[in-house]
């Protein structure tokens, strides 16, 4: 971490830390460290293994943004201190990215974000699906209820905090009467090719509007299942957070245009499951964080509210569930 710091303070850049990197922020470019972390479903414990994952990221994510992602550097250590784009002494790796502008970012514009932006993104998403690997193994119900089943049993405890019971009963219910309803219709998409390497993490704070075209950055590159799918449960990332920041209209225009252009005849019988999935992955996601000791009490009172109101946003996809 200190050198991390140290190197920092040499650049002249602010610092970001997530769980699973360091991120220096210069003027025009950014280098991403990864974290020597292994969470299991995320191994970078190993200098070979976060070289591999640079590697890894900058591939993936140059096929929806290949305008920002500049490559992978060494970091050398020189006379005691971490030299960047050096590569005399090795010892970590970091991507190097063209510095995306804050008022670029999706999260950061929505109040001036158009109908027309949104469709422009379902035509870059949905032209991505069809160039996209398929990777049929990972459209099969029991994939699919393998990730549904962990969520619930994973959430069980926050039951009466995060979530009601009603609504935890009621969104298990809807989601495990749709596979027996619908098991043959996961076969039929398997058959027609909807099953791709996707982004895995389509949401607003990784859709840009560049001078280039829309860019979508940050996909999953650390752990294939994530990123594995359903072209629908791709999509529709987007459009659940644009409707939990209360901007439906955004999320129709994005939606349509995708089923225009997709012309996926399960597009209406689908989406709710899939966007139910979605909101109530998120609301795991936050409730996590009220067992995190490095938050403050502050960050958790935050958390619970984001994580309550995504599970409430997944309640009325459950309603509509057919």
């Amino acid at each position: 971490m200190s050198k991390v710091l140290e190197l920092a303070k040499e650049l002249g850049a602010e610092v970001i830390q997530t769980h699973t990197s360091w991120v220096l922020l210069l003027k025009d470019v950014v280098y991403k460290i990864k974290k020597p972390v292994n969470f299991g479903f995320l191994d970078y414990s190993t200098l070979e293994k976060r070289k591999e994952m640079c590697y890894k990221e900058v591939e993936l994510n140059r096929r929806l943004c290949p305008w920002v992602y500049i490559g992978v550097v060494p970091i050398s250590e020189v006379k005691g201190k971490w030299v960047i784009e050096n590569d005399e002494n090795v010892v970590e790796y970091a991507v190097k990215m063209r510095r995306i502008p804050d008022e670029a970012i999706l999260s950061n514009r929505l109040d001036k974000t158009t109908e027309e932006d949104l469709k422009k993104v379902a035509k870059v998403v949905a032209d991505f699906h069809v160039r996209a690997k398929r990777v049929d193994e990972f459209g099969k119900m029991e994939v699919m209820k393998y990730n549904t089943d962990e969520n619930f049993a994973q959430t069980e405890k926050y039951i009466g905090i995060t979530i009601s019971k009603e609504d935890y009963d009621f969104i298990k219910r809807k989601t495990n009467e749709f596979y027996e309803k619908h098991a043959d219709i996961f076969e039929k998409r398997i058959k027609e090719g909807r099953i791709r390497d996707g982004h895995g993490d389509i949401r607003t704070e990784h859709v840009a509007f560049l001078e280039e075209g829309v860019c979508i950055f940050d996909c999953i590159e650390f752990n294939d299942r994530f990123r594995y799918g359903d072209v629908l449960n791709d999509m529709c990332f987007l459009s659940m957070e644009l409707e939990y920041f209360g901007r439906e209209y955004l999320a129709r225009a994005y939606e349509e245009e995708y089923r225009r252009i997709s012309k996926d005849p399960d597009f209406d019988l689908m989406l709710p499951f899939f966007k139910c999935y979605r909101a109530y992955v998120r609301g795991k996601v936050n409730s996590f964080l009220l067992d995190d000791p490095n938050l403050t009490q502050e960050e958790k009172e935050k958390a619970k509210e984001r994580a309550t109101k995504f599970f409430k946003l997944a309640r009325t996809y459950a309603e509509m569930i057919k």
